[in-house]
């Protein structure tokens, strides 16, 4: 007899991980280019420096990944938000395939904008 498994720990595992990337690499890239970058307490590295950085495909990788992380972290967030805060239980399978849809829908675009940076 087989059970059917759920993708449910697949979920908390993108859940998980786009929240400590998010809360660890996010915080850090606002601070240097938000505030420390234009306040000028630290020089700002060159456009030809930055653009040649921003083009390696270990960066472009990298970003995308957070991206990708942050987006099913936010869908996860908000799928959970209207079930319990919102008590939306009654459209379980049409918020579950907008949230993570959209989080796929997102990495796709986010894919498309990193390899034309290519």
């Amino acid at each position: 007899m087989t059970t059917k498994r759920s993708p449910e720990p697949f979920a908390w595992l993108l859940f998980s991980s786009g929240g400590m990337a998010a809360a660890m690499l996010i915080p850090v890239l606002l601070l240097l280019f938000g505030i420390v970058f234009p306040l000028g307490w630290l020089s700002a590295p060159s456009h030809d420096r930055l653009a040649a950085v921003l083009t390696h495909p270990v960066t472009l990788l990298v970003l995308f990944g957070l991206c990708v992380l942050a987006l099913f972290h936010w869908a996860h967030r908000f799928r959970y938000t209207l079930y319990d805060g919102l008590q939306l239980r009654k459209a379980a399978p049409v918020i579950a395939v907008l949230c993570y849809g959209g989080a796929a829908v997102g990495s796709v675009i986010a894919a498309f904008v990193l390899i034309r940076a290519l």
